[in-house]
């Protein structure tokens, strides 16, 4: 039997954390997955998927995200049902992760401090901006290399080809003088490889 679920999608609430009574932590979440299709009206709906992580992985959820990370999950769709305080039987179908993984840099979701969201946007920006700098001065660079070597170097461009174009010559002369002028050819039944 065969029981797999992957999902990515973003937190809808901050991880509800907690301990077992046998010490294991325990973390909670609701994921909103988008559909990959439109309703009627156009617009793209989202599943929400209850998520249940336990022991390192609970705390590392716990510390490192919160409403609005980007989280892909890796784990088990399981059903269980419990007694709830009024006495009423509750079923609940949840995905038991077996792995969680954080998909956006560490403080780059909306809940986050402006100014570390701002300086990781700046960096970002930064960096790019100078690569193209960088890539466009390199070329340009080669370029004017390229057209001042062409300038200083006024002299007859030789073709690196002449060998070659001299050897064709000389197997076209071959076979023009060897063609047949349309007449039968001559083959001898030893001259077939059949």
């Amino acid at each position: 039997m065969l029981n797999r679920v992957v999902l990515v999608g973003r937190l809808t609430r901050d991880p509800d954390f907690r301990t077992s009574q046998s010490g294991v932590s325990v973390a909670n979440f609701t994921l909103a997955v988008n559909r990959t299709f439109t309703n009627a009206q156009g617009e793209r709906e989202a599943d929400f998927i209850n998520c249940v992580v336990f022991r390192r992985q609970a705390e590392n959820v716990n510390t490192y995200l919160s409403k609005g990370s980007l989280a892909g999950v890796d784990g088990r769709l399981q059903s269980r049902s419990y007694d709830n305080k009024e006495g009423q039987r509750v079923y609940v179908t949840e995905v038991v992760c077996d792995s969680v993984q954080f998909l956006e840099p560490k403080g780059s979701n909306n809940n986050s401090s402006q100014s570390n969201n701002g300086q990781y946007n700046n960096n970002y920006n930064n960096n790019y901006n100078n690569g193209n700098n960088n890539y466009n001065n390199n070329y340009n660079n080669q370029n004017n290399a390229f057209n001042q070597n062409k300038q200083n170097n006024n002299a007859p461009v030789q073709n690196p080809f002449k060998d070659l174009e001299q050897a064709n010559n000389s197997n076209n002369n071959f076979n023009a003088s060897n063609q047949n002028s349309g007449g039968p050819v001559d083959l001898a039944d030893d001259d077939l490889p059949f």
